[in-house]
């Protein structure tokens, strides 16, 4: 579709792709991941890759909704898009397959045959907040309580 451009704009003009952009391979490798358009519902009117590098410019830049350039769908189709997506588990599934895709490309097997658990993540809070206190701050929330 367009390697080195984005598509015309009303004026016939071409502009620039964001860095966020999706390159052709990296679509060809997203797009079969993504749903088709509903059946028998209402046509999808607005190209799907373009709500993908609206969504990744929002991801990337970390603006706000409502400052989504122009360049992109408007906002609340995006939004929208980026809500259902996320929802419906298509991110996940997206990650997963890239994920798999690199360790494939690394010589590795497809899915790790180990994990780590952190055992250090545990919160002190679910053995007791007040037992595990030093006795001056056990002391001191103890007397908040009977003030």
């Amino acid at each position: 579709m367009y390697k080195n451009s984005r598509e015309s704009d009303k004026e016939g003009m071409k502009t620039k792709p964001y860095p966020s952009d999706l390159t052709d391979e990296q679509w060809q490798v997203i797009e079969p991941l993504l749903p088709k358009a509903k059946f028998g519902g209402r046509p999808r009117t607005t190209d799907l890759r373009r709500i993908v590098n609206g969504i990744m410019y929002l991801v990337r830049t970390g603006c706000s909704w409502r400052m989504l350039p122009r360049d992109f769908p408007p906002w609340p189709t995006v939004h929208d898009y980026y809500r259902r997506f996320r929802c419906e588990g298509i991110w996940e599934k997206v990650h997963s397959h890239l994920r798999e895709q690199v360790r494939v490309e690394a010589g590795r097997q497809a899915s790790p045959s180990a994990a780590i658990i952190d055992s250090q993540s545990v919160k002190t809070a679910e053995k007791g907040a007040t037992v595990v206190m030093m006795p001056e701050r056990r002391f001191q929330a103890e007397n908040a309580i009977l003030w």
